[in-house]
């Protein structure tokens, strides 16, 4: 949980590098959260009857859609690359394999363009 709060503190911060498990954490949790809004959407009455959607479930995407495509640029500077690597999730059926193939990457070691490398940083805090 703590990763997931982490990620929405930071829902504006587009520079630095973030680790796979704060990455993956936050889609996790975002997941769990995004069916039980969804659940209660359902239960509440909220959600229309075509497109499955409802009033809570449409607040909530909107709350996380910054943080997630901070983290998500965040992701891709610990593997070197640019922001921009987003847009390839616009290519049908490829560019969104590609894009999990990339956030699955580990990250760079050491220093690169966008900061140094946030598990080095997190492995000496603990020790």
């Amino acid at each position: 949980m703590n990763w997931y709060l982490k990620v929405l503190r930071q829902y504006i911060d587009f520079e630095g590098r973030a680790r796979r498990k704060e990455y993956w954490m936050f889609v996790l949790i975002n997941i769990v959260v995004a069916f039980i809004v969804s659940l209660l959407d359902n239960i509440l009455g909220l959600a229309d009857k075509e497109t499955g959607t409802g009033v809570l479930s449409t607040l909530y995407a909107l709350a996380v859609l910054l943080p997630g495509i901070a983290v998500s640029v965040r992701r891709l500077h610990d593997i070197n690359k640019s922001g921009w690597w987003l847009l390839i999730s616009f290519i049908p059926l490829i560019g969104i394999i590609w894009l999990l193939v990339l956030m699955a990457t580990d990250g760079k070691p050491g220093q690169n363009q966008y900061g140094i490398n946030p598990k080095e940083v997190t492995e000496t805090q603990t020790m």
